[in-house]
């Protein structure tokens, strides 16, 4: 492998992300198989998510878990951490709204929070995360706080 090529797709540094910095993710949309692969993976069996028939449900149509939203979410902002995140430390994570199969979601992310780690050799950012469907409806919101590498 020749390592004196630049390498395409790296994520942000710490020096990228000052705070009041915005970006969006590319968007995805959640199929049944998604759905089917999610529950069966995770054993989250809840007939919720797992019965098709939806009579007498507050939620009509097939609903998506909401921890598969936050694990969508999180694989949408993967190329902003590619080889620069280190380590996801916390979040509080809240649920606004239901997501469907057929939803398109995408990642709208602002940095409310950037600091050196107290060696000064790595960077902590905190976003605030919401996840917004295709009718423009934030549907999840999470705030993380990832250590990243610093600019070498």
């Amino acid at each position: 492998m020749n390592h004196d090529l630049p390498v395409v797709g790296r994520g942000f540094c710490y020096e990228d992300l000052p705070v009041g910095h915005r970006f969006r993710t590319h968007r995805r949309t959640i199929a049944e198989s998604d759905v089917t692969a999610f529950i069966n993976l995770t054993w989250l069996t809840e007939e919720l998510f797992a019965v098709e028939d939806d009579a007498g449900r507050a939620i009509k149509g097939r609903a998506v878990p909401g921890a598969m939203v936050y694990s969508f979410a999180e694989g949408l902002l993967l190329p902003t951490m590619q080889d620069t995140g280190l380590a996801f430390l916390n979040c509080q994570l809240d649920i606004k709204g239901p997501t469907k199969v057929g939803d398109t979601l995408h990642v709208e992310a602002e940095v409310i929070e950037a600091r050196l780690t107290s060696k000064g050799d790595r960077g902590l950012v905190r976003t605030s995360n919401i996840v917004v469907n295709q009718n423009g409806q934030t549907v999840l919101a999470y705030n993380p706080l990832r250590m990243l590498k610093r600019r070498a």
